[in-house]
């Protein structure tokens, strides 16, 4: 009854039908593309996002607001930002201090809470936001200064010099506890739409440097293995539409597949058994860190993502240093747009890549966003999630009149709905127009013979379109 008076109500707001008005059709629109497609935000060092520590809250806000209108425009859909780098808050917490990154004094506010501030924003433009943590590095550097409520001062003894660096110890149990508590925190307080961990879970190895815990590396892989079992099973627990995704080491050993080397063993160094992860079903996505080109053989991009994707049955999006553009290996523009081709080719897999990072994108570094209107012809939801949930929302109350701009197309959204993809006939050919928060309820889109609205859930799922046609 609800749904039928709201959708009364949407007829009498309408604006009046000319004669030549809509009614509901038959004809069916093509599938609405899927791709994940979305770039890394790093807020540690400012390498993306805000440009400089100290920044007025304003400009903070209109970069932020900048980067979100590039993705539009780019056509593309998530966002993976940064908020905790170390130990630290992109956000407000009563857990962790606020980050040096904001206004270059940890623990001072900047005046606003960034991570409330991205979500709104990015949603209010169809844009999904993964919120990206550092679960166990302390410090970047041991000599930053710090706030009295960092780990370093009220948790000294879970905490471990690493060279210039500062670790918790990823074998206490206190400090995987933390970690999880701190995650959980975002996840019940903000809506944000995924859960992001990198390849930092010990560290990298560094000249003279010794993580001295006596652990072995299967010990040490044990205590990574149950963090991230964990950190799934109580983010699904909590909102089970929230995507859990890693971005380990992109060569889970050296020498797999054959013919691949590597300088490092991130099973044995870092702790990371990625593998394990996907078989087991412990992430909704997998982006390993594919940063090589397409050949030579012996880190061949081709060869590294045909294996990642017959580990497991769960997405591999793959991350792909677009920030390498001009870098001393010769690398072009051409070998990013070549990469998010084979992307969709290899292997069964839904589709999708991650650009490391959104500053290469702003810049548009060796003419990469030209290039990518090439790449991203028309927009893209976001993959499903059938293994948590197949249920497809119902299709939303939809009207349609043709006005002197165009065609008016309105809808009530129903239960459960997050967005809506609108599709239409043009000149005789079905065109893919655009995906909207389901809150916006309406828009004006070229004169169509034919208009399409399908509802997505926040788990990826789609309704029966709703059909109208010319009368």
């Amino acid at each position: 009854m609800f749904r039928l008076a709201a959708f009364l109500c949407l007829l009498a707001l309408t604006p009046s039908l000319s004669a030549q008005s809509y009614v509901p059709v038959k004809n069916r629109p093509p599938q609405i593309a899927r791709e994940f497609r979305a770039a890394w935000v790093a807020t540690i060092y400012n390498i993306d996002w805000p440009s400089s520590p100290g920044l007025p809250a304003a400009t903070q806000q209109a970069q932020l607001r900048a980067i979100l209108d590039k993705l539009v425009a780019l056509k593309m859909n998530a966002i993976i930002f940064q908020v905790r780098p170390q130990c630290d808050a992109v956000y407000q917490s009563r857990l962790e201090p606020w980050s040096s990154t904001l206004t270059g004094t940890m623990g001072r506010s900047p005046g606003y809470d960034p991570l409330a501030y991205c979500v709104e924003q990015a949603h209010a433009r169809g844009i999904e936001v993964h919120a990206w943590f550092n679960p166990f590095r302390a410090l970047a550097s041991s000599s930053s200064q710090v706030s009295k409520n960092h780990v370093t001062r009220i948790a000294p003894q879970i905490t471990k010099k690493y060279g210039t660096q500062v670790w918790c110890d990823p074998a206490l149990p206190e400090t995987r506890a933390r970690a999880l508590n701190v995650i959980l925190d975002v996840v019940k307080r903000y809506d944000i739409d995924g859960v992001h961990l990198d390849d930092y879970f010990y560290p990298y190895p560094a000249e003279g440097a010794h993580f001295n815990d006596g652990k072995s590396p299967a010990q040490r892989r044990g205590y990574v293995d149950d963090f991230v079992s964990n950190l799934y099973s109580a983010v699904k627990r909590q909102k089970p539409w929230v995507r859990v995704g890693i971005s380990p080491f992109g060569i889970w050993r050296p020498g797999v597949p054959s013919g691949i080397e590597a300088g490092l063993d991130a099973y044995e160094q870092l702790a990371g058994d990625s593998r394990k992860w996907l078989k087991e079903g412990w992430v909704d996505y997998l982006a390993p860190q594919l940063y090589w080109r397409i050949s030579p053989a012996k880190q061949s991009f081709p060869a590294l993502l045909s294996w990642w994707r017959q580990q497991g049955s769960r997405p591999v999006w793959p991350g792909i240093a677009t920030e390498r553009i001009g870098s001393s290996d010769g690398r072009g523009a051409s070998e990013i747009t070549n990469q998010i081709d084979l992307s969709r080719k290899i292997g069964k897999n839904w589709a999708g890549h991650i650009h490391w990072s959104m500053k290469s994108l702003m810049n548009n570094k060796g003419g990469i966003s030209s290039r990518l209107a090439n790449s991203y012809t028309q927009v893209a939801a976001v993959p499903p999630m059938p293994w948590i949930n197949r249920s497809a929302p119902p299709s939303p109350g939809v009207a349609a009149s043709v006005q002197d701009k165009g065609t008016f197309v309105r809808w009530v959204p129903g239960n459960g709905t997050s967005k809506v993809a609108v599709q239409a006939v043009i000149n005789g050919e079905w065109h893919m127009i655009t995906i909207l928060p389901a809150s916006h309820k309406g828009i004006t889109i070229p004169k169509a013979q034919i208009v399409a609205v399908t509802a997505l859930d926040r788990y990826g799922n789609a309704s029966a379109p709703k059909v109208l046609g010319l009368r």
